[in-house]
């Protein structure tokens, strides 16, 4: 009975859950930006290094369904609590790791928890508003990811640079610390879902509109981390900048993901899949431009501002999946956060293979524009299979 005044502070339980999202922001992205500095500590090239950022991401992956499916059931308050203590046991041991191989192991155990904890956080959103404003309250969620790339990343790349890169991932397991105790004092004390079970959730692996919304995701999303991995080293090797500067770019990154994640939002409560379309072509064509811009620092900043919008296209389909997932909301929920990491993984995996062929850093420019374009191809097919078989279409979605 205590716990119903909870529901009269939505305010307080997105600011709550948008912490987690900080810190999850935090770690994901600063993780790219200490890519130089960590290869140079641990004597591997930044391709090598590179591999880091994808053993989080597939921890993402292989997390995300999995607690998803098992956790269903639970209350979903209690759920979040778990996932933050996870993360902050993982992020705590990275900054401990002793070699590059237990980096890999504990960047792949940071992933876990990242996708169940996004997907029932928007879950929470969701429910605290009515339906036409979901979007939006969603991303008041992710904004905590997205502020995290203004505020966290530059601040951990900083002190990566001053500290050493282990003090970056202490920050992380501290601001989880931090959501534990704000998501016991304020996220709605809901008695869980008693007939939610793994069957249940794997329905939505039968509906052919959830896979193609998560191929929209991980591939479409993947451009935007071919480059943002490698920008502090195109930085340094073709801009010919000092490494005191990465910091301020990011910024800039950050300032566009923010500004592009709130205006999806608002878009997509208004026309989901027309905003969907809109922020795959933004993303194309401002990834095509990279190679054009990343000689001038002010060209540069520019061009990441740009990219950094084109990061808005999470919410939308983090939306529509919940249009089109039935019962199985967490799951897909869930399965969102594995396709972004899969995008995660395969972004910097793509960029690396075209640098290591010797085509450049700026090539991953050309890898992240295919990949926004392979993304929208996807996303066309579903919603023309959508509109022929007439099986659901969302009201917000014409």
């Amino acid at each position: 009975m205590g716990a119903q005044p909870h529901k009269a502070h939505p305010a307080l339980v997105l600011f709550a859950l948008a912490v987690g999202a900080f810190a999850i922001g935090t770690t994901e992205f600063a993780s790219m930006s200490l890519l130089p500095f960590f290869a140079r500590d641990l004597g591997i090239d930044v391709p090598t290094a590179g591999h880091a950022i994808s053993a989080y991401a597939l921890g993402v992956v292989a997390g995300a369904p999995v607690i998803a499916a098992f956790g269903a059931r639970l209350p979903r308050r209690t759920l979040l609590i778990g996932l933050m203590a996870m993360f902050a046991i993982a992020n705590g041991l990275s900054a401990l790791s002793p070699g590059y191989h237990w980096l890999l192991l504990f960047r792949f155990l940071s992933g876990l928890p990242h996708g169940a904890y996004f997907g029932v956080a928007a879950l929470v959103a969701a429910n605290l508003v009515p339906i036409e404003k979901r979007a939006l309250a969603i991303a008041k969620v992710m904004s905590g990811l997205t502020v995290a790339t203004i505020i966290g990343v530059p601040v951990a790349n900083w002190m990566g640079q001053v500290l050493g890169w282990r003090s970056g991932f202490f920050v992380v397991a501290a601001l989880a610390i931090a959501t534990v105790t704000l998501v016991a004092l304020y996220a709605p004390r809901d008695a869980g879902d008693p007939k939610a079970s793994p069957l249940r959730e794997l329905t939505a692996l039968s509906k052919g509109q959830v896979w193609l919304t998560l191929l929209t995701g991980a591939i479409g999303f993947g451009g935007m981390f071919a480059v943002y991995t490698y920008v502090a080293s195109t930085m340094i090797d073709v801009t010919h900048v000092s490494e005191s500067y990465v910091p301020l770019i990011l910024i800039i990154f950050g300032v566009g993901l923010t500004l592009g994640n709130l205006a999806a939002a608002w878009l997509a409560d208004r026309a989901l899949n027309r905003t969907v379309i809109g922020v795959l072509l933004w993303s194309a064509a401002s990834l095509a431009l990279f190679p054009l811009m990343a000689g001038n620092i002010w060209t540069l900043s520019l061009n990441i501002f740009l990219i950094g919008i084109g990061g808005g296209l999470g919410t939308p389909l983090q939306a529509r999946l919940m249009d089109v997932a039935g019962e199985a909301q967490t799951l897909a929920a869930a399965l969102h956060h594995s396709a972004f990491n899969m995008a995660n993984a395969l972004g910097p995996w793509l960029g690396g293979l075209s640098i290591a062929a010797g085509y450049g850093l700026v090539s991953t420019g050309w890898i992240g524009c295919a990949l926004a374009l392979g993304g929208l191809v996807i996303f066309l097919i579903a919603i023309t299979l959508e509109r022929r078989q007439a099986s659901f279409v969302p009201a917000a979605a014409e």
